[in-house]
């Protein structure tokens, strides 16, 4: 149960910033540049890091909305599962294992992302700008992991949920329309 009074309709993060539009205009600004801005970094792989960043802080909603999007951007699930897992295994560059190494340190403790790890990404290929967007990201994510879990916003369970809102981020990213949550809440 919501400790404010949200839209039921809306869970997670969608209620919170519908309950707030002001306030949600700049960060969901924010996040369409870092998400689907341009970038050296894909769609899939700066998914990926809010997904990391997501589980870290186990944020159940985020996890899941994203996982699902950067599924979405994958065409698979194998991919998001292996990166949450088992990142030495996964299916990614090693360029994106130390860039998602850096924003677990972020999520964590961010004081120890340290000039090692960041040489480390830059010996495997990262530039100074993925660098800097997946801290930001990192850091944007903790934030909103905070603001879902903090307010207690409701977190379906159907996984059917997160697809639906994994097709919308993918196709209409992360600005309000009118009818950005229209097929939210269908069932199918």
């Amino acid at each position: 149960m919501p400790h404010i009074p949200l839209d039921e309709n809306l869970p997670g993060i969608t209620g919170l910033l519908n309950y707030r539009q002001d306030t949600a205009l700049p960060i969901r600004q924010l996040t369409q540049i870092l998400l689907r801005g341009e970038s050296t970094l894909t769609p899939g792989e700066r998914e990926l890091i809010a997904t990391v960043t997501s589980q870290g802080n186990q944020c159940r909603f985020c996890t899941a909305a994203h996982s699902a999007a950067a599924d979405a951007w994958y065409g698979d699930r194998l991919t998001t599962e292996m990166v949450k897992t088992d990142l030495v295994n996964a299916p990614v560059s090693e360029k994106m294992k130390s860039l998602l190494e850096i924003a677990r340190r972020v999520q964590a403790d961010a004081r120890t992302v340290s000039t090692e790890l960041v040489e480390k990404a830059r010996q495997q290929g990262a530039t100074d700008m993925e660098i800097h967007d997946t801290v930001l990201i990192a850091a944007l994510f903790c934030l909103y992991n905070k603001y879902v879990d903090g307010l207690a916003s409701v977190t379906p369970d159907e996984p059917e949920f997160y697809d639906r809102l994994a097709g919308i981020l993918k196709n209409k990213g992360y600005l309000p329309s009118p009818d950005r949550y229209a097929s939210l809440n269908e069932t199918k």
